[in-house]
This record gives structure tokens, sequence and C-alpha cells, in this order.
């Protein structure tokens, strides 16, 4: 009887440990499901890091510049895309379509605006919707897109500036914008990329927190510059410190490989990145001009390091 007792507890034990262990599993991969569909929902608000207040402007470096609002087609009407226009008069001519990065806004954006119209660039540099004083909801890969586009129609149609006279810069995420119109916009004189990274999926893997998901299933903001930039027609320059910690150099580099187009590529020892072209200095700059002046041909391209 006793036995017979002894195996009963037994069972009943086993039983329940085996109901506690199906529990814990399916409550880890509910769990797990979670972490997945929250990744899904909220991956724009991981990547975005808007600003809404501006607190520097173009005048703070001496500069002039007008506030411009471009409407951008949206549901349910339009919206109003934020930018500024600095003009350069007695410049060279040729005007600097700037695409800034994931965070803040236009204004932090300020003091490199000013390197390129030192350089005689008359610059517009735009405030993707969501940031800033633009409308709109919160950004998004599509809607960045858009507004590049909006940006491009406003240089060519609104101020009639040709093409040819259009000098194409992003920075970090604005890379992978100004790519993805470089790629669509062919007739744009040049593309300079600066501190870009290769896609969001690459990135996404230098994590070791996302490592355990499947990316590939649950990724809706992709920025795949390396699928796009072999269908870039223009001269490319890339630009990238040796210091940044937060995109890899070396995603400039493959950026570069992949590159059919004429081609530039200049490592800024020790830069980092925010902080090429301070770091860089004269090395920075020499290198932008001489690409606008001397832009690379067709054929064998080196790259060249700071």
């Amino acid at each position: 009887m006793r036995l017979l007792r002894k195996k009963t507890g037994g069972r009943q034990a086993f039983a329940a440990f085996k109901t506690a262990a199906a529990l814990c599993v399916g409550l880890a991969i509910l769990v797990y499901a979670g972490a997945c569909v929250y990744l899904w929902a909220m991956q724009a608000r991981l990547i975005f890091k808007p600003q809404a207040e501006i607190k520097q402007t173009p005048a703070e470096f001496g500069l002039r510049y007008d506030d411009v609002y471009i409407p951008v087609p949206a549901a349910g009407g339009e919206e109003n895309l934020h930018a500024w226009w600095i003009p350069n008069d007695a410049g060279n001519g040729l005007t600097v379509l700037y695409l800034h990065g994931a965070a803040f806004n236009i204004g932090a954006n300020s003091d490199h605006a000013r390197r390129f119209h030192g350089l005689g660039f008359s610059v517009f540099l735009i405030s993707y919707r969501g940031f800033g004083r633009s409308e709109g909801d919160f950004p998004s890969e599509a809607s960045v897109y858009e507004d590049a586009d909006a940006a491009w129609r406003h240089l060519t149609s609104a101020r009639g500036i040709d093409p040819p006279r259009i000098l194409l810069y992003g920075h970090s995420l604005g890379a992978a914008v100004a790519i993805d119109l470089a790629a669509r916009r062919s007739e744009a004189r040049g593309l300079i990329v600066e501190a870009a990274f290769t896609s969001i999926r690459e990135m996404s893997g230098l994590q070791s927190r996302y490592r355990f998901f499947p990316i590939n299933w649950i990724l809706n903001q992709e920025f795949d510059s390396a699928s796009k930039v072999a269908r870039i027609r223009m001269p490319v320059l890339y630009l990238h410190g040796t210091a940044d910690r937060l995109v890899p150099y070396r995603m400039s580099q493959t950026l570069y490989d992949r590159t059919a187009a004429p081609k530039r590529l200049l490592f800024i020892e020790g830069g980092g990145h925010n902080t090429s072209g301070r770091v860089g200095g004269a090395l920075y700059l020499d290198a932008i001009s001489a690409f606008v002046n001397h832009p690379p041909e067709f054929g064998p391209q080196m790259p060249a390091s700071g």
C-alpha cells in the first residue's frame, strides 16, 4: 500500500511539473511573440528621434536664409514641409540639397550647412515631416523618401534650378535618403554621402539585443542602401570617420565597392559620427571641392584615405 501511494504521489508530482513547464514555455513564447510585435509596430520610433524645438539657425553663423514651406501630398490633403534656403549669390552657382540624419532637426545641421556655403554652394536644408516646424505624423522610411522627392521638385520646378546644378548630400540616415533619391534621379550633378550605413538589417545585427529576433520577418523600415547603390549613375563621394562608434566605417567601404558609378572614398582619421567635418578640416573641404571641380570618371577607381 505504501509503495502504491509513493508511485501515485510521484505521478502527480511529475504531472504538476509538466504542467508548470508547459505554462512557462507558453508564457515565454507569448512574451517573445509580443516582443516581435512590439519591434514591428514601434520600429520607426526606435530609428527616428525627432525634435520639435529648433535651437540654432543659420543666422547664428552669419548666414542669410529664408524659411520655406513645401506642400506634400498626404492622406486627407497636404502637409507642409519646412526648409531653409541659404542662398550664395557670389558662389559657384551650385546648390546642395541637404538631407539630415535620424535625430534632432535642421537646426542641429546649421553649422555643417555653413561649411558647404563656405565652399560656394547655396544650400537647401529640409526638415522631414515630424521634425522641427514641419507638419505631419511621426516619420517613416516612406515619408522621408517622399519629403526628399518634394524638395527635389521644389528646387527643379519652383526655383527652376537645372538638375545638373544640384548636388545631393546626406548624413547617416540622410545618406540612405540621398542614395534612394540618387538611384531614381540620375540627372543630379553628384552625390555626397557621409557616415552611411548599408541597411537597417545590418545595423540591427550589430546590437546583441536584436540577434535573437527574426529580423527578416519583422523588418518594415529597411533603408537598404546596399541594394540601391549599383543603380546610381552619377559621381559619388563617400566620407566616413574612422572613429565613428555608431556606424562602422567599413560600411562605407562596402557601399563604395558595390557602386558602379564613378566614385571616391575618403576616410577621415579620428572622425566621429558627427565630427568628420571638424576633425578633417581642410582635408574634408578639399575632398568636396575636388569632387565637384574634378569629378571621378568611369573606369578603375581607387579609394582615397585620410
